[in-house]
């Protein structure tokens, strides 16, 4: 049975792992997986419903993904089961006006057929000071504040891919939720960003934890009898997992074989390391490397 665990300041208790539903509203001809036909939208409300039953209770979704598509599907699927449900969806803000966000969150509550969502984020790449400029001085945070007051939304947060840019959002009170990359390919967010949030009391959760296809690919260069083993997914999970600092992961699934391998996968792991203390420069690894070794051993 998956775990479930604080999910910091916003006092949640979310599962271990989440479904990401952008592949719920993005098609993949290579897999063969079209959810806006007939069947591929049954194929991905039955897979919403396997995650459901299996213990997830967390799906991350966008306007983004699919133009709406993804938030109809899980709007559909929790039917019913909106209790039993955390459902995060996001805004984009970027060249976007106050007006154009307070109609993308209505557009947002109404694709996902509920009068509020659990988290809220802003969908970002990077938070520049023009970036924020923009977010604080032109009223599309007082939007998000009057949302959040009328009920429609219970906690904000924001994505990040560049995490050292997330600091001055971190220090923001307002924000509980930060959902940054950081996987075993892309570990910037180890040397800054995952303390700033632990100390900050965020809820943290992953995204791209399975490296979004980038550590197959390299290995198909660097060592193609890696690349054909199933198990660097796992090893992929495994490694997210294992840091203190994370809460959640978000993992993309269309299908429901993939659904219940990964639950699997996570309900049966127990790390036997923190990575949060891995070494990562050679003066750390001299203090250090021998006996996170031992521990992990």
């Amino acid at each position: 049975m998956l775990n479930r665990v604080r999910f910091g300041r916003a006092g949640l208790e979310v599962s271990r792992l989440g479904l990401g539903c952008v592949g719920l509203g993005t098609a993949n001809k290579h897999e063969d997986w079209d959810p806006f036909s007939a069947d591929g939208r049954r194929q991905a409300i039955r897979t919403v419903h396997c995650a459901l039953d299996a213990g997830i209770n967390y799906f991350d979704t966008a306007p983004a993904y699919g133009d709406g598509h993804s938030e109809s599907v899980v709007g559909e699927a929790l039917q019913g089961a909106r209790d039993r449900a955390i459902i995060a969806t996001k805004v984009s803000y970027g060249g976007c006006s106050a007006a154009e966000v307070r109609q993308s969150i209505h557009d947002s509550l109404r694709r996902l057929r509920t009068d509020y969502v659990d988290v809220l984020q802003l969908h970002g790449g990077n938070y520049s000071e023009k970036a924020r400029r923009h977010i604080f001085d032109h009223g599309l945070f007082d939007v998000l504040c009057e949302l959040q007051t009328k009920g429609c939304v219970r906690f904000l947060g924001f994505t990040v891919n560049d995490p050292v840019t997330a600091r001055e959002m971190i220090r923001h009170e307002s924000f509980a939720v930060i959902q940054l990359m950081y996987n075993f390919i892309e570990q910037a967010a180890a040397r800054h960003a995952l303390e700033w949030a632990r100390s900050a009391d965020m809820g943290v959760t992953v995204m791209r934890p399975l490296t979004a296809g980038t550590l197959p690919l390299l290995l198909q260069t660097l060592a193609p009898s890696w690349a054909e083993r199933e198990d660097i997914f796992e090893m992929a999970l495994k490694f997210v997992l294992s840091d203190s600092r994370v809460d959640m992961v978000n993992v993309g699934m269309r299908w429901e074989h993939e659904v219940l391998r990964n639950v699997e996968l996570v309900s049966n792991y127990s790390p036997a390391l923190d990575v949060a203390n891995l070494p990562r420069s050679v003066g750390q690894f001299s203090r250090r490397g021998f006996q996170l070794a031992q521990h992990g051993s």
